[in-house]
């Protein structure tokens, strides 16, 4: 039985059409997977279910059960049993688990007052229901990032939702987590629940959803059932073109060594090592990738490497064969490192900035004349330089970058640290949240970076891109190198049983 519909859905912004006649259904108990492109109009498409976008500002149809909705806020969109888990959490740290669950729908005694005894008690049921083993007074600021989703699906059920969108739900999640996500899908698929699952995860799409519908360039070009399309269909439908190799790994041959840790240790306390004994070195033309489970330490190393993480060091650095002592990124910068940080948003940019700006970020000071004024034509020369070489898609490079795709932030992100010549660039998951039409553009310029001479650290938690894309393999696990693969010996097997220290 249809749950959902979606009927010619058309939506304008100023001077730009986001949706073009989206249309599209889901079942009752079904797990849709909505698939397409950073800027396909899949987040467009869902503020306009769950009432961010209200009826008026769009055409066309929302149909439950057959019945016409036309939502003129949030609050309605949730009377209707509609809840969206966004990919960027909406809960309040300082607040308790209970107080973010009935965040505005407290229960009352007759009095007015909140009923505190019968808001803890049904959150203490919810949390039952999802094996969270928590106490409702527990801080959300406590939690992980994987148990804080928990929460925020937790107040999904407390409004009895039949319909949830899940946007990226792993983005940040380690495997057990995602695997306790899935069972809570599961059991929610059998209660009938209709899912909307977003992601650009190939694997966890084939894992859980029952079906597929495809949107490129703001229309619906296809839907199909799992199983009855294969994963290079599906990546042509959302990118228009047949992407016959997902990891075009160029042939390089590395060249001396640009980047050489030896004996390295960082502590976090007099008596425990968050990083000990790390021996490492990377080569001109070289991609070393850094593969390990979350908590191994592969971004606590890149971020101590780079000055960034505020505890000291000990161990031997050296670029291009000459010592260094990094205490700050402004050091690192200086002797030739560049990290992109695995979170664009918290990181990498500033939002409130355009893409010039940014792009300029870090080398305003070779952009600036002897009287430390900023040289504005160079700097305009630097950003559009950079949009035609790495094909970033902007209308300008006077665009807010709050306002691109997850994919083209992610090269503004690279044009930023690429301005600065760097001889070792740091990758920590280059790729994540983004679309794999934009993922394949990435990993063409490693290829251009390594063919350059450029030496480049790779960090990803997504076996086959490292499999993919590294010339070597270092596995790390609980703070220290667990060993190293070639790249003619590594397996998914073979990384994991060093990942797990079972080698």
């Amino acid at each position: 039985m249809i749950k959902l519909e979606m009927k010619d859905i058309l939506k304008e912004f100023p001077g730009v059409r986001a949706l073009n006649d989206v249309t599209f259904s889901a079942n009752r108990g079904e797990v849709l997977a909505l698939l397409g492109e950073n800027g396909a109009g899949k987040s467009t498409l869902m503020k306009i279910l769950s009432g961010v976008y209200p009826y008026g500002t769009y055409e066309g149809d929302i149909l439950v059960d057959g019945q016409v909705c036309r939502f003129a806020n949030t609050r309605e969109a949730e009377r209707a049993g509609i809840a969206i888990i966004h990919q960027e959490l909406n809960l309040i740290h300082g607040l308790s688990i209970a107080e973010n669950v009935f965040l505005g729908r407290e229960p009352k005694t007759k009095w007015g007052t909140i009923d505190w005894k019968r808001m803890h008690g049904e959150t203490q049921a919810l949390l039952d229901r999802l094996h969270l083993p928590f106490h409702p007074t527990h801080l959300v600021s406590t939690l992980s990032v994987g148990q804080q989703q928990m929460i925020e699906i937790a107040k999904a059920i407390s409004i009895q939702a039949q319909i949830l969108v899940l946007d990226e739900p792993t983005s940040a999640l380690t495997e057990s987590e995602v695997q306790r996500l899935f069972d809570v899908i599961r059991e929610l698929r059998r209660e009938g629940v209709t899912m909307i699952y977003i992601s650009h995860k190939m694997d966890e799409i084939e894992a859980i959803c029952d079906g597929i519908t495809v949107l490129r360039d703001g229309s619906s070009v296809g839907s199909a059932r799992i199983g009855d399309v294969t994963r290079n269909e599906l990546i042509a439908m959302m990118v228009g073109r047949d992407i016959s190799q997902m990891f075009p790994k160029a042939e390089s041959v590395p060249g001396d060594v640009i980047l050489s840790v030896q004996n390295y240790s960082v502590k976090k306390s007099p008596d425990t090592y968050l990083l000990q004994d790390i021996n490492l070195d990377v080569r001109a033309g070289e991609v070393v990738g850094l593969a390990g489970l979350m908590g191994a330490g592969r971004t606590e190393l890149v971020m101590s490497l780079f000055g960034a993480l505020g505890l000291k060091a000990e161990g031997t650095v050296r670029i291009s064969g000459t010592r260094v002592n990094i205490q700050t990124p402004r050091d690192a910068i200086q002797a030739g490192l560049a990290l992109v940080t695995e979170d664009r948003k918290e990181s990498g940019l500033v939002l409130s900035m355009n893409v010039r700006e940014n792009t300029s970020l870090v080398s305003l000071q070779t952009l600036s004349s002897r009287l430390g004024k900023l040289d504005h034509k160079r700097e305009h020369g630097l950003a559009a330089r950079y949009i035609e070489e790495l094909r970033t898609k902007t209308p300008s490079a006077e665009t807010n970058v709050n306002n691109l795709s997850g994919g083209n932030q992610q090269k503004v992100v690279l044009a930023k640290w690429l301005a600065t010549q760097p001889k070792v660039l740091i990758l920590d998951e280059p790729t994540r949240g983004i679309d794999v039409g934009a993922k394949v553009e990435i990993y063409q310029l490693i290829n251009q970076l390594t063919q350059a001479g450029h030496a480049v650290i790779m960090i990803s938690s997504e076996l086959p891109e490292v499999l993919g894309m590294s010339d070597r393999i270092v596995v790390m696990a609980e703070g220290r190198v667990a060993g190293e693969l070639a790249r003619a010996d590594a397996t998914q097997e073979s990384i994991m049983k060093l990942a797990t220290k079972g080698a």
